[in-house]
C-alpha cells in the first residue's frame, strides 16, 4: 500500500475544466524519475515480485505520462468516527476509517474520492485512496488502484493519476489488498498511472 509522497497542491480548485499542467519538463522527468525507481527496486527484490514473475512482470507497464492527470484536489474533514470494513482480496475485511472526501475537476467534471486511514492510525499523517475506473479489468487491475497522499496543513492536495499504482496482490497473491468500495468507483476512464501487463 505504500507510495510515494506528493507535494503542495495547486490553487485553482472550483474551475469548470482541468488546471493548467505542471511545467512538463520537469515534471515529467519527477515521474518518469519514480518509475524507473520503482522497477529497479521491485528488480532487485524478490518481494512485492516474486523472482518467478520478474521476467513477465518487469519492468512494469505504464500509460505516457499526461500532466491532464495531475489534478488539485480540496479534502473535506470526515466527522463520522464509524469503522468501515473494507472488502480485501483475502475475503478477511480491513478496518478503516473514512479521513474525508477529496473534490476535484477529472476531463470538465466536477468528481470526489472517499480518503481513508487505518482504523488504529494515530493521526492523518497518510491518507488511503484506493479507486476503481471504467479501466478496471480492460487495461488496469480488476479490482482497482490505489493512491497515496501525505497529509498537508492546507487541507488541498495534488490528486495525481500518473502516480496510481497497482495493488501488491496483482504481483504475488500473497498479499492481502483492500478493494476499493463503491463510493470510490469513477464512471470514466483513468488512462494514467500503472497498467497491467497483456
Amino acid at each position: 500500500m505504500k507510495a510515494g509522497i506528493v507535494g503542495a497542491a495547486a490553487a485553482a480548485l472550483f474551475a469548470g475544466c482541468n488546471p493548467p499542467p505542471p511545467e512538463s519538463g520537469n515534471y515529467e522527468t519527477r515521474i518518469s524519475a519514480l518509475r524507473a525507481a520503482t522497477n529497479e527496486q521491485f528488480q532487485k527484490s524478490s518481494d512485492p515480485v516474486p523472482d518467478s514473475r520478474k521476467a513477465r512482470l518487469l519492468p512494469l507497464d505504464y500509460y505516457p505520462i499526461d500532466p491532464a492527470y495531475n489534478v488539485p484536489a480540496t479534502l473535506t474533514p470526515s466527522d463520522d468516527p464509524t469503522i468501515f470494513e473494507m472488502p480485501t482480496s483475502s475475503g478477511q475485511p480491513r478496518r478503516e476509517r473514512r479521513a474525508g472526501t477529496l473534490h476535484f475537476t477529472l476531463q470538465g467534471q466536477p468528481m470526489t474520492l472517499t480518503a481513508f486511514v487505518e482504523a488504529d492510525a494515530p493521526n492523518l499523517n497518510r491518507l488511503f485512496v484506493p479507486f476503481g475506473d471504467t479501466t478496471s479489468g480492460k487495461e488496469t487491475y480488476p479490482a482497482g488502484r490505489y493512491i497515496d497522499l501525505a497529509r498537508t496543513p492546507t487541507g488541498l492536495y495534488e490528486l495525481d493519476f500518473n502516480r496510481a499504482y497497482n495493488p501488491y496482490c496483482y504481483y504475488n497473491e500473497s498479499y492481502e489488498c483492500p478493494l476499493p468500495p463503491s463510493e470510490n468507483k469513477l464512471k470514466i476512464p483513468i488512462h494514467a498511472g500503472e497498467k497491467v501487463k497483456k
